[in-house]
């Protein structure tokens, strides 16, 4: 974010729980490669994970699960003896013969594998160049008032749709049938179609993300050069760089260049703020950026509670707020990480009110200096030239990590699930694999590099990613996944109860029959409906959003106001 290397990609590179030597499979896969469990058999072993998970803690943690989870989780009875011991079919390794293995070996095996806490969760979420940058140029198209309500707003709902994802991942998650992705989640509760959609979707997410930080940093580096070089040249530069560091196939011990990421991005928050506090606007990337013709036309600094433009330009804006709550995208692949997923409800917590406060605070201190004059991003709108160059080059750094990141999980997504699943590609650890990697490494760049150059404006393209595939992970999937979820709970009520190795379904009722329909959707008819309707509107959302992206696109170029694509007239500069 079944999938096969995402559930660490964040993390670790490979999912060692596929990739890894024969004799530890044995013990953490639990049937055939391609077997699809029921929804009743993902519900009966993810209750035994999560009860195994609770009485394998320290004493001072057991006491922590031993209110609250229980109310929320249901814990139940210890699991019968009859049902702890798993016997795997016969192999070719272990010839005619099953081999039995334990379920403490299993989850000793699968729990090795998983080392993240919820302070790594909480550096992987807020690891974000863009959405800190953008919070004050998405005032300045919205207002304090309408500004601060969104902000408010679309992180609470954030907070909602996070626990959302959280729930159906404790419900359906265990050791024998590990939900490792955002597309594993969709496929267990709907089908593989939905599956291989949220795939597509995350890896053009990805591919995006790595375009707008070329585009951002090949404008930092234009004001650095002070516009001496083509800016189409210097966003080569960050390709070729981008390719470099793609090469490298694993991300281990990512957690703490993720919390480096996060105090170097805070260090030009600050810079940023001191700065504008004691010196104009920068007019040049003003008009630049096509804010006005020319500095000889530049007027006072308006503010304004409510700012009256044209309601596309204003969407653009709100585009820019969703931009800051995008880590929905891989909250699955964090929790399939973390030693106890029940902790990450802490990790996204307290990643979700940094990100508002912070993000909102810095966006409200810099639009009072810089009003309509603010630039996306916002360093990059410093008139000191000794402090911009000093800003843009942090945030170089913290780019390329976050790149890194992108980079990374995005093209094992497109190669794992794409050419791998779909296309028959050998697999990633292999020698011809490692070749395939290589040029695939060098394309994905460069279609980044293409989309960078061909649309340099930072605002509207970030906002066409905010529509299209942003908003989709963190606003319109979540509910839409919870709604086909609680319509499978309810269903199976009227089943017989799950058993490991019943030989005929526990359904009553096919799916056909009225009786099984009318449990699904009366019991909590009302919170269903809720769901629904905040899908459908989170859907349309997205779809306004990416009509005005896309129109301010067309109007950019077509007045001239933007730069050009692949040009060497800089955005910013």
């Amino acid at each position: 974010m079944a999938y096969t290397g995402a559930g660490n990609l964040a993390l670790d590179g490979p999912d060692p729980r596929i990739h890894m030597p024969s004799e530890q499979q044995e013990l953490t896969q639990m049937t055939p490669e391609h077997y699809k469990p029921s929804f009743e058999e993902s519900m009966y072993w993810a209750a035994l994970e999560r009860e195994h998970e609770a009485t394998t803690t320290s004493a001072m943690e057991a006491s922590h699960y031993s209110g609250l989870h229980k109310k929320i989780l249901g814990r139940g009875e210890k699991k019968d003896d009859s049902v702890s011991d798993h016997t795997y079919p016969p192999d070719k390794k272990h010839g005619s013969e099953p081999r039995i293995v334990s379920e403490d070996e299993r989850h000793t095996a699968a729990r090795a594998l998983r080392t993240a806490g919820w302070v790594s969760v909480f550096y992987l979420i807020t690891t974000d160049i863009l959405g800190p940058y953008s919070a004050p140029w998405a005032f300045s198209q919205l207002g304090y008032v309408s500004g601060c309500l969104i902000f408010f707003f679309f992180g609470a709902i954030a907070a909602y749709t996070g626990f959302l994802l959280w729930w159906m991942y404790l419900k359906l998650d265990s050791a024998r049938y590990p939900v490792k992705t955002y597309s594993d989640l969709g496929g267990r509760i709907y089908n593989p179609i939905v599956r291989h959609g949220i795939n597509i979707l995350q890896s053009i997410q990805l591919l995006f993300n790595v375009a707008v930080i070329i585009l951002g940093n090949g404008q930092g580096l234009s004001q650095v050069a002070k516009n001496r070089v083509c800016f189409s040249a210097l966003c080569i530069i960050w390709t070729v760089v981008g390719m470099v560091i793609g090469q490298i196939r694993s991300l281990r011990n990512f957690g703490w260049l993720a919390n480096l990421a996060i105090w170097m991005n805070l260090i030009v928050l600050f810079c940023t703020m001191g700065v504008v506090a004691h010196s104009g606007p920068n007019l040049v990337a003003a008009v630049a950026s096509g804010l006005i013709d020319s500095p000889a036309d530049a007027v006072p600094i308006v503010h304004s509670a409510v700012i009256h433009i044209p309601f596309t330009n204003q969407i653009v804006g709100v585009m820019q707020i969703v931009y800051s709550y995008g880590g929905a995208m891989l909250f699955i692949e964090f929790m399939a990480e973390m030693r106890r997923p029940w902790d990450f409800w802490k990790g996204m917590v307290f990643a979700q009110l940094f990100i508002f406060i912070v993000y909102m605070l810095f966006g409200l201190f810099v639009y009072a200096f810089q009003g309509q004059y603010t630039v996306n991003p916002a360093n990059q709108g410093i008139a000191t030239f000794g402090w911009q160059t000093a800003t843009n080059i942090i945030s170089f750094l913290s780019a390329l990590i976050a790149a890194g990141l992108y980079g990374n999980i995005g093209i094992k997504v497109l190669y794992v699930n794409v050419l791998e699943e779909l296309f028959g590609f050998p697999s990633l650890l292999s020698k011809s694999g490692r070749y395939i990697w290589t040029v695939t490494v060098l394309c994905y760049w460069s279609f980044a590099f293409v989309i960078a150059s061909a649309i340099p404006q930072f605002s509207n393209i970030s906002g066409i990613v905010a529509a299209l595939c942003i908003l989709q992970f963190t606003y319109s999937f979540p509910p839409l996944l919870f709604l086909g979820f609680q319509m499978h709970v309810d269903a199976i009520e009227g089943d017989r109860p799950y058993e490991p190795g019943m030989t005929e379904s526990p359904r009553v009722d096919s799916w056909g029959n009225w009786s099984r329909w009318k449990r699904a959707i009366t019991k909590y008819w009302y919170f269903k409906l809720f769901n629904l309707l905040f899908g459908m509107a989170a859907l349309a959302t997205a779809g306004l959003g990416a009509y005005s992206s896309i129109l301010g696109i067309i109007n950019g170029f077509k007045d001239g106001s933007h730069a050009s694509s692949f040009g060497c007239q800089s955005p910013v500069a």
